[in-house]
């Protein structure tokens, strides 16, 4: 089991910035890419950005420029680095890990999620 726990999560105003973080815990080993979904209200769940256990990243484009995921191997941590955030970026952000099992399957685990609410 991979326990994942986020923070960072706030009220900012629009232009502002936060930071995210996921802390990764338990049974890490095989943890191949990590990342970021958001869930706004009626909404659903949706992409973010990831990164690998490489370090390659990938972004969803309304975020693209303005967000910035980045991992520390030693600290099992991935951030969300939020500049430039807009109203419609409010959301609950979710960290997720895939780790691959034994058999080659993939599990996909999550944390409980924090607030983002970007208001004036």
């Amino acid at each position: 089991q991979v326990q994942l726990v986020e923070s960072g999560g706030g009220l900012v105003q629009p232009g502002g910035s936060l930071r995210l973080s996921c802390a990764a815990s338990g049974s890490i080993f095989r943890i191949n890419a990590m990342g970021w979904y958001r869930q706004a209200p009626g909404k659903q769940r949706e992409y973010v950005a990831d990164i690998t256990t490489g370090g390659s990243t990938n972004y969803a484009n309304s975020v693209k420029g303005r967000f910035t995921i980045s991992r520390d191997a030693a600290k099992n941590t991935t951030y969300l680095q939020m500049n430039s955030l807009k109203p419609e970026d409010t959301a609950v952000y979710y960290c997720n890990a895939d780790k691959t099992n034994w058999g080659g399957t993939i599990t996909r685990y999550w944390g409980q999620g924090t607030q983002v609410t970007v208001s004036s």
